[in-house]
């Protein structure tokens, strides 16, 4: 019997319907890992290739042949968004044959969660947050939900790999199964799987099974790919022919822009009128500002409003709303994102989609450049650098177009090895210990400590934490009233603890936009998000701070002025860049060759960048002097490793180095003034790195490196171990010192 014979006839009338003339691999591949083996199953194939539908078309077959009692399917997705869309395109398919499809999250109307409430069954859509707000609140009701649960799809699995909130959702997962009673298998959904076989494992944590991952053969897409490059500051561009930004960026009708036009968003502007089209940022702030730039362009040149927004903060309404807007084929409006419409929303016919700047990884450039080429269109993505304009004097770090190196970096990897980041998994995820310790606490109800542990270190995500570090945990979380002990020696929740379990912000494990408020001295300097630790900078007020201490319960933090700039980056993605990617951008300045889809203005940037390269040495040396006692170290490593490196050398080395005022660009670069030689520099860090250190070492004196979102709930000995043990890169900083061995000799 054929795949497309073993579906259910209302699958097979589907197919014909939509006038398929075959199935697609993956689909064939799904249906004979679902079909024929008991074992979970990794999908992994390009964006648009019909994921959803080869899941769905073996797991609805099997449904109409034995009904199930209950919810039969969970599908979690990681946005609202993605589930909605999911959500219309499944009911359309689970019609006919009477299956019904709910849908879950913030923002869907209480009543229609009640009818699932009142009769189980189907399929059921869901966030992970939403999830862990129904183990919490619907404890006694799980069985009866999910008694008879058979699988579990887990959509855009490569988006919860890189933090807390995957490893939440397998802990869910588990809970869940424990109190329904099922035993359900689970398929895993991704067009960017960097490893497999980690995916794989990571996707059958406790469930007693392995996972299947069919080999699927990928067909050859053609790509519309550019790449230009801008100064920001156009007005400070030299004249004649050869100038950056020659291109122009205003029709010929009219000459009218925007008070101090930003030539890289006037490209924008030009190339997406008449167009559907969508415009991806890095960041929340970002993408107000650009909507706003693009939306004056219109006011300018008394056009109407064709710009949209959508980002994670904006309410259910706005987000909609432009949801509506870019799935309706008759309107032609650009929407300006950040990654919420980055995962598998289908938004209709896209024309293009523009990246501004260089994303932090080949998967968001992959997912993102996905939205396009749907309808038999070819993917298409217009990348539009911007950059100051290097001042005369500026010195050599600032020279560099770091941000146009990462895209071709981004784009180079793929295009030569198919590289796409693995998951990391090996963090000591403490921060996510205390959300289950008190989201188990709370929904069980009392619990014995020994009876606490089992029930919550016994999930697979924690394998590597100990039973001394949870028993610290306990304790800890009793001394501040988070837990408390019964008179009969039980444990609950505690007056404190309350507080923070019956807040809605606890089913999140991410951090959401709390807002610290800024202070140098008796000033208030404004607000800003996300706080950096001690020692770290911050720019507000058009100045550059470096923040002295941190008040997370007052929200505050308080710092002194200092000169230079602040770095790029901190903290936990989506800015983690890959050492992979580091290196194939010193390749780039490396090598002598020429990138189709770079345009005019990038092909001359990148001449400048190789021939400043050239003459500084500076992908032949790690070190260069820029002059006198200041030098700059070019490590090309990763988010992490080069973090492990800036502490590396203040806490082991600054001393025997004579090493002063560190400043950073992370990832790319580190500035200071030294005492020591060239060749001293090497032999002095090498002999500290041969030397065993704990990695606790490098957290500096004092300092409490709140990272994930419950770390300022834990005691200050495991938020330094989660930190030095899980987010610095040591072992690969280390390598990287290794291999400049023969810079001593």
């Amino acid at each position: 019997m054929s795949i497309f014979e073993r579906y259910a006839p209302f699958i097979q009338d589907y197919i014909y319907r939509n006038n398929w003339e075959s199935l697609r691999a993956i689909q064939t591949a799904a249906a004979d890992a679902i079909f024929n083996t008991d074992e979970n199953v990794l999908l992994s194939a390009s964006t648009a290739s019909g994921k959803t539908e080869a899941a769905f078309f073996p797991i609805l077959t099997l449904f109409t042949e034995d009904m199930p009692q209950t919810v039969g399917a969970i599908y979690i997705g990681p946005l609202k968004a993605l589930i909605n869309d999911q959500f219309t395109r499944l009911n359309e398919l689970c019609d006919e044959a009477d299956i019904p499809v709910w849908h879950w999250h913030g923002d869907v109307a209480q009543s229609h969660k009640n009818k699932m409430l009142k009769k189980p069954s189907g399929i059921l859509q869901i966030t992970p947050e939403s999830l862990e707000a129904m183990l919490l609140r619907k404890h006694a009701m799980i069985p009866k939900l999910f008694g008879d649960l058979r699988f579990i799809v887990i959509d855009e699995i490569h988006s919860l790999m890189r933090g807390d909130r995957g490893g939440q959702t397998i802990c869910l997962i588990e809970r869940l199964c424990r109190m329904a009673g099922a035993d359900p298998r689970r398929i895993g959904l991704s067009a960017t799987i960097g490893d497999p076989e980690a995916a794989g494992r990571f996707l059958a944590y406790g469930s007693g099974r392995g996972t299947v991952i069919p080999k699927i053969e990928a067909k050859g897409v053609k790509w519309r790919l550019s790449m230009e490059h801008f100064y920001i500051s156009q007005q400070n561009v030299p004249e004649g022919k050869d100038a950056p930004n020659a291109l122009p960026v205003l029709d010929e009708k009219t000459d009218i822009a925007p008070e101090n036009a930003d030539s890289g968003m006037g490209y924008i502007f030009e190339h997406t009128r008449g167009k559907k089209c969508l415009v991806f940022v890095n960041s929340r702030e970002e993408c107000e500002a650009v909507t706003t730039t693009l939306r004056s362009y219109c006011e300018a040149k008394h056009e109407p409003d064709r710009f949209l927004i959508h980002h994670g903060n904006l309410s259910a309404a706005y987000r909609e709303t432009a949801e509506q807007a870019m799935k309706d084929e008759d309107v032609f409006m650009t929407t300006c994102t950040t990654a919420t419409l980055e995962l598998g929303i289908d938004i209709g016919r896209l024309e293009r989609a523009f990246q501004i700047d260089a994303p932090f990884t080949v998967s968001s450039f992959l997912q993102r450049m996905g939205r396009t080429g749907r309808r038999d269109l070819p993917p298409e993505m217009w990348f539009v650098i911007r950059e100051e304009l290097p001042e005369p004097r500026s010195m050599l770090p600032e020279t560099i177009p770091w941000k146009l190196l990462q895209g071709i970096a981004l784009i180079q990897v793929y295009l030569e090895e198919k590289w796409v980041e693995p998951p990391k998994l090996d963090r000591l995820p403490y921060s996510l210990l205390y959300h289950q310790t008190m989201s188990t606490l709370a929904s069980c109800g009392e619990l014995t400590p020994s009876a606490l542990a089992s029930k919550v270190l016994s999930l697979s995500y924690f394998n590597r934490i100990s039973k001394d570090d949870y028993k610290i945990l306990l304790r800890h979380l009793l001394e501040k009233d988070h837990i408390q002990r019964t008179d009969e020696g039980g444990l609950i929740i505690g007056i404190t603890g309350e507080r923070v379990v019956n807040s809605f912000k606890f089913y999140a494990v991410f951090q959401e936009n709390e807002e610290y408020t800024v202070r140098w001295g008796s000033q208030e300097l404004g607000t800003i998000v996300s706080p950096p630790p001690v020692g770290e900078k911050v720019a507000i007020a058009g100045q550059v701070w470096i923040v002295e201490e941190v008040d997370h319960k007052r929200r505050l933090v308080y710092c002194e002025q200092i000169k230079g700039k602040v770095p790029a980056y901190f903290g936990d993605c989506p800015g983690d860049i890959n050492t992979k990617i580091l290196e194939r951008m010193k390749q780039v300045l490396i090598e002598d060759k020429s990138y189709p889809y770079l345009m005019k203005n990038a092909v001359l940037r990148l001449d400048q960048a190789r021939q400043t390269a050239r003459n500084s040495g500076v992908t032949e040396r790690p070190l260069i002097c820029l002059g006198g006692n200041m030098w700059c170290l070019f490590p090309w490593v990763g988010t992490y490793a080069f973090f492990a490196m800036e502490r590396f050398l203040k806490i082991k080395c600054a001393d025997r180095l004579g090493l002063r005022g560190m400043d950073s660009a992370r990832p790319y670069y580190i500035q200071f003034t030294m005492k020591a030689s060239y060749e001293e520099f090497f032999s002095i860090i090498a002999e500290e790195a041969e030397k065993e250190f704990d990695p606790l070492d490098l957290v500096y004196s004092g300092e409490v490196p709140v990272f994930e979102k419950y770390d300022e709930f834990l005691p200050e000995i495991l938020v330094k171990k989660g930190f030095s043990h899980g987010i610095l890169g040591i072992k690969e900083m280390k390598n990287r010192i290794k291999s400049w061995k023969y810079l001593v000799n």
